[in-house]
């Protein structure tokens, strides 16, 4: 069987984010599971061969690079489209939240949120209005549909008139080198990261909607309650994405004691953060909005406590109160009660992270690629069979 795949996404270099880590990790996982099965792996430039994960990958390079809206028409409804006309896959599996309108091959879709919805200024106009024309459209005409949690299920279902019953389900996952470490180790990273004192932990690309203005304002609430002697830190580890300013103008605006206390360490290796996360007093991740919310469990399975979000898919993906705190994003006062539980009751650390624990086990890239190919087989059986 032959089943293209669009991997736009699996950047070269490593640094994968989002829909590039979903993507990486549950093709890795349907490459091995499949054997049988040749994949068409379709990029939009040169790509690094660490991403040909079994002999039964063929990669194909098609341009135009697509990062530009005009580009990914081109490179969707043009180079993709034909490519599909003269290869005729059994399949087409677009794993990052876009796909092709114009071919009759069986489609299936991952969309990982709906974000230019609900946090429209959030991006920039130019891509918000490719995403309200297309989103829709390709939701609508592809043969199976695939979320990556309940919350975006049901939010794609109420928002296209598209039946919640007929979207699989297929998780993010932790990798498997984020788990809990020793406290030899853990020092380590504290002497490296913190000048070895205790610290919160943010992972994720510094952006309007994760949240960090009201987290820096948090902080220094914790800051202020706790007291000028408390050594406690704030690491703040990622990339500075689109329209960061307000965040920094949030930074320069605390006083200078708890500017002190804050470190943005931009992006890190994969063996650095999970030492980040294993070591961290706790994880605090409390954007606006989510499709899933990656490093809840990440940190969770690196046995750490997690205060996340009450809205969107984060109590799911965190597994409720009982497994994280749970906080308004709106309220920095209640983000700030929730530092101060962590810091002081060491008891409840400790439940969270064993709760943390088990319901980051819900989670793997294996079970998610199951559900993947279950998706491709119903799209092939859905298409009519030639008289």
């Amino acid at each position: 069987m032959q089943i293209a795949v669009t991997t736009r996404f699996l950047l070269p270099g490593g640094q994968l984010e989002g829909l590039g880590r979903f993507t990486a990790e549950t093709l890795r996982q349907l490459v091995q599971q499949q054997p049988e099965c040749t994949f068409h792996f379709l990029f939009d430039r040169a790509y690094d061969p660490a991403y040909l994960f079994g002999p039964n990958v063929v990669p194909h390079v098609l341009h135009p690079p697509a990062r530009h809206p005009l580009l990914m028409i081109a490179w969707y409804e043009g180079a993709v489209a034909w490519w599909l006309r003269q290869h005729r896959p059994a399949a087409l599996l677009s794993p990052e939240g876009f796909t092709v309108l114009g071919t009759s091959v069986p489609r299936v879709m991952v969309l990982h949120d709906l974000a230019y919805i609900h946090r429209p200024a959030d991006m920039h106009a130019l891509i918000r209005r490719y995403y309200a024309y297309f989103i829709p459209r390709f939701a609508r005409a592809v043969e199976q549909l695939v979320a990556v949690s309940e919350a975006t299920r049901e939010d794609i279902a109420r928002q296209y008139g598209v039946a919640a019953s007929g979207i699989k389900v297929a998780y993010n996952a932790p990798a498997a080198h984020f788990q809990p470490q020793s406290a030899e180790a853990q020092g380590a990273v504290r002497d490296r990261f913190s000048q070895g004192q205790p610290y919160f932990l943010f992972v994720g690309a510094l952006h309007q909607r994760k949240n960090l203005g009201n987290l820096l304002r948090a902080f220094a609430l914790f800051k202020a309650q706790a007291g000028e002697s408390d050594p406690t830190k704030l690491l703040i580890v990622g990339r500075e994405a689109w329209r960061a300013g307000p965040i920094f103008a949030a930074y320069k605006s605390l006083p200078p004691a708890v500017q002190a206390a804050v470190d943005f360490t931009g992006r890190v290796g994969e063996p650095e953060l999970a030492g980040l996360y294993a070591a961290a007093l706790a994880t605090v991740y409390v954007p606006f909005f989510e499709g899933f919310g990656l490093p809840v469990v990440e940190a969770q399975a690196s046995g750490c406590p997690v205060v996340t979000s009450t809205v969107s898919s984060l109590p799911e993906v965190a597994g409720g109160p009982g497994s994280a705190l749970l906080c308004d994003p709106a309220q920095p006062a209640e983000i700030a009660a929730a530092l101060t539980q962590l810091s002081r009751d060491a008891a409840l650390r400790a439940r969270l992270q064993a709760a943390g624990l088990a319901n980051a086990a819900r989670f793997s890239w294996a079970r998610s690629a199951d559900v993947l190919w279950q998706a491709v087989q119903q799209a092939i059986q859905t298409m009519p069979t030639p008289a």
